[in-house]
């Protein structure tokens, strides 16, 4: 059987009934091809572009290797200056990534090429963008966002392959406790069914994103992207209106994140074990009562 992986819809245009109907409401991903095309960046923001206006200003880089068990979720690999950077992913294929990078402080003109969807949705947090590059088969790990937010992610210069599933699937995807994201140790696009028997039957959304596609994510919606070409995204967040799915947010970013780093920063290794432990004796649980039903 496998991952059972469906196609995303994918519209040219949406307006703002059908777009709260078929997605907002119901929490379901959607590729959109034209939003991007009206804003200055669509024509704008080549490699060379943003690495004239952002510079030689340090960034901190990531790599799909292991994490320090001591570390604090997020700590950088290595470091480099932005230009240096955008050259080594337009000449060769790299694993090192951009993670949540804010270049507006930095370029603050950029704030003016993009266009925030507000004629889809309310709740833009528009001082806080997020910017990710990554070289090409650069991969981002299986994870949902700590904050909850919705997320419109448009990508630039590039193809990512992108594959989504719905947060009911957390025990079978094998979700580390304390964490928003799973255990580092199965390939997603070709996992060993053997080793992780409860990810055989669950069902996701399969997406491949080019220039000035935008993605929308649904909050808590687990993603895991991999760099088809050395690129970079732009991600737009908005809260959700439920005030449940706030508190959650704010015990994420506070109380369970400050914990999970407490207990790596003094148990390491037995920490990330017992939860690697954990989180194996969960899916199983969940795999043998059919869950989610």
């Amino acid at each position: 059987m496998g991952i059972i992986l469906k196609p995303i819809d994918i519209v040219d245009d949406i307006t703002q009934e059908e777009f709260i109907k078929k997605y907002l409401k119901p929490r379901r991903p959607v590729v959109i091809k034209n939003m991007a095309k009206k804003w200055p960046a669509y024509q704008k923001w080549t490699m060379d572009y943003v690495k004239e206006v952002v510079g030689d200003v340090e960034v901190p880089l990531y790599d799909s290797k292991k994490a320090d068990p001591a570390a604090p979720i997020n700590t950088p690999t290595t470091k480099m200056k932005f230009a240096d950077y955008i050259d080594l992913i337009q000449r060769e294929p790299t694993d090192l990534r951009i993670f949540f990078f804010d270049p507006i402080k930095h370029a603050p003109r950029l704030l003016e090429e993009y266009i925030p969807p507000r004629e889809l949705m309310g709740g833009f947090l528009d001082k806080y963008p997020g910017m990710f590059f990554g070289g090409q088969s650069s991969v981002t790990f299986l994870h949902y966002d700590i904050d909850l937010a919705h997320i419109f992610h448009t990508h630039f210069n590039g193809r990512k392959h992108v594959i989504l599933f719905e947060n009911k699937w957390k025990e079978r995807l094998y979700q580390l406790p304390y964490a928003t994201y799973a255990l580092e140790d199965y390939d997603i696009e070709n996992p060993d069914f053997e080793k992780f028997p409860a990810l055989n039957g669950v069902e996701g959304i399969d997406c491949y994103l080019e220039h000035g596609d935008t993605l929308f994510m649904p909050t808590g919606w687990w993603h895991w992207m991999k760099y088809l070409d050395g690129s970079f995204s732009l991600s737009l967040r908005a809260w959700d209106k439920s005030w449940s799915v706030k508190a959650q947010s704010l015990w994420n970013l506070t109380v369970q994140r400050k914990f999970d780093d407490v207990m790596k920063k003094n148990f390491k290794k037995k920490y990330m074990d017992w939860k690697e432990k954990v989180a194996i004796k969960r899916a199983e649980i969940a795999l043998k009562r059919g869950l989610p039903r």
